[in-house]
């Protein structure tokens, strides 16, 4: 049997020998081959579908790849770029605080020097803040204390490199004021919330309105005459009672402001001369 499979075999090696052999010489089998190659199409296509399955794969597994770096770099710009984008808006904010500040300081007839507020009194009955200037910088107790926008308290504790300031809303603080539509004069005292301040002692009868501006009227020397204070927000008359309940909206921003002016009168003009914005008109 395994001399007849061997001759066999032999056969087929001759046949196809003698078959490839009249394929080069004449073109008998040239109309045979092409009707082959119809059987054997679909053999071949399924052949190479593993081949071009494996090669889809890699390809999408490299795309994948290459996407996801993509998505990290492009995930780290951005990130970048929000950080400078909110880096951009504070620089902005605090640009805008300065200009706000500088075009005060020129409505201020005092000398006045430029401090920033370094700390915040955590007690939340306490309204107080620490600046970064002190003694070294003539701050002395006493002394007001302005934003941009109005009066926020005065200097209560000085050290040589800072200072504690007690702002206007605080329970212990009161400031005299006057009503800057007709000289009306009461006093100011603060409840201890950053919002908001109280006026004592206003009899019903006073000529007193929503909307009307309060400044600082100088008396106790203690605040020079025409800052802005507060503007006032509400009044209440209770029937039976003398005084009126009347609450006002400091102009200060208290809770925000974060550069500051101290100011200097002429009598107690005490800080280093190269340091000083003197106001000319």
């Amino acid at each position: 049997m395994p001399a007849f499979q061997g001759q066999r075999v032999g056969l087929i090696a001759v046949f196809c020998l003698v078959l490839m052999w009249v394929d080069n010489q004449y073109s008998w089998l040239e109309s045979v081959r092409y009707g082959v190659g119809y059987l054997i199409a679909p053999a071949r296509q399924t052949a190479v579908v593993p081949l071009s399955i494996a090669e889809w794969m890699s390809e999408n597994a490299t795309l994948r790849r290459e996407l996801l770096k993509e998505n990290k770099i492009l995930a780290a710009r951005n990130l970048v770029l929000e950080r400078k984008a909110q880096r951009m808006a504070s620089l902005e904010a605090e640009n805008m605080s300065l200009r706000e500040l500088l075009s005060a300081s020129d409505q201020v007839d005092d000398k006045v020097l430029v401090t920033s507020v370094t700390a915040v009194d955590p007690d939340p009955y306490t309204q107080q803040i620490i600046i970064d200037k002190g003694g070294r910088d003539g701050v002395f107790v006493g002394q007001p204390v302005l934003d941009a926008y109005g009066l926020l308290g005065q200097v209560i504790d000085v050290l040589p490199f800072s200072a504690r300031v007690l702002m206007i809303a605080d329970s212990n603080h009161a400031v005299p004021v006057q009503v800057n539509r007709n000289g009306v004069r009461a006093l100011a005292t603060g409840p201890g919330a950053l919002n908001e301040l109280e006026l004592r002692y206003v009899p019903n009868t006073a000529d007193i309105k929503v909307g009307d501006m309060l400044v600082s009227s100088g008396l106790g020397e203690r605040y020079p005459k025409g800052y802005p204070v507060a503007t006032v927000s509400s009044i209440r008359n209770t029937p039976g009672e003398s005084f009126a309940t009347v609450k006002a909206e400091p102009t200060a921003k208290l809770d925000r402001s974060r550069h500051l002016l101290l100011v200097f009168t002429d009598e107690a003009g005490r800080v280093p001369p190269e340091q000083l914005w003197r106001n000319e008109g």
